[in-house]
């Protein structure tokens, strides 16, 4: 099938990797498009081991207070690194842009610094933070009341500079609140594969650096944002709140709104419903 329109560029959130994407990827490319997952700045490959996750014996004292190995990554490294993978993908010339979760943090400031290279930058259930906001400071709002992904941390990440869980634990309970935080409209079996994959650790500057926003930066390029209305990480008012705030910020460029009945992974749960969405974006 000959390609056709712009590449698209899929960025993950948290802890996870280009891997969340497989499914999707499968069916952008049979629509003949141009598609790539990228890993983010401190996940899958460009991870760095944590050893207090997997070290025999478990000492939980040391995985609880243990520095991080990504304390040094920043909003602005993550950022510069997809600016550099939009621009390789691309060749210069704009692609669509799909972040999940905390990976709209990234998004956010690659569009900010770099709107040429961007034709839409399209949110998945993701942190679309104000200008001048960090994603932390959503955290612990009204509107994501009954979050499950920053109730599953096991270190402060003040103290480690990283955000940290653990897929490895056996601890039945915790895992089930993984699952329910991530994957809780995903088949038990791949749900189970999914936590095997997670990265234990994450940067805590991708949730603390904030970006300035403006309009001829962030406020120029087309966005959309897909709401996912299961979603126990991103909760569904806070979705709301992020594409409320910005159409406030730049009324001039509204956000575009699709929504799925899924968890917090739609990549995972509905891959052909979530592609079509892209494919028609």
């Amino acid at each position: 099938m000959p390609e056709s329109g712009k590449p698209i560029l899929l960025l993950h959130g948290l802890w996870h990797g280009t891997w969340c994407w497989s499914e999707v990827l499968v069916r952008l490319t049979a629509a003949g498009r141009r598609a790539l997952a990228v890993d983010m700045a401190g996940h899958g490959l460009r991870a760095q081991r944590l050893a207090a996750a997997t070290a025999r014996p478990f000492d939980p004292a040391a995985l609880a207070t243990a520095s991080s190995p990504a304390a040094g990554i920043s909003l602005d490294d993550a950022a510069a690194l997809l600016v550099s993978q939009a621009q390789a993908l691309g060749g210069g010339a704009p692609v669509t842009a799909v972040a999940h979760s905390m990976g709209g943090t990234v998004l956010t400031r690659a569009v900010q610094d770099a709107p040429h290279l961007f034709a839409r930058a399209v949110y998945l259930c993701a942190f679309m933070p104000a200008s001048g906001v960090p994603a932390a400071d959503y955290l612990f709002l009204p509107e994501n009341e009954g979050d499950l992904a920053a109730a599953s941390l096991v270190a402060d990440p003040a103290q480690t500079g990283g955000l940290r869980i653990d897929p490895a634990s056996p601890d039945a309970a915790y895992r089930q609140q993984l699952r329910n935080a991530f994957y809780g409209d995903v088949a038990p079996a791949v749900a189970d594969a999914a936590i095997g994959l997670l990265t234990p650790e994450a940067p805590a500057g991708l949730a603390t650096g904030a970006s300035d926003l403006t309009a001829d930066g962030w406020g120029s390029v087309s966005r959309a944002y897909i709401m996912c209305t299961q979603d126990q990480a991103v909760r569904p008012p806070l979705q709301r709140k992020f594409i409320a705030d910005a159409d406030a910020a730049f009324p001039g460029n509204p956000t575009e709104v699709h929504t799925l009945d899924s968890s917090h992974s739609p990549f995972l749960s509905m891959p052909g419903d979530l592609a079509d969405i892209i494919l028609k974006l």
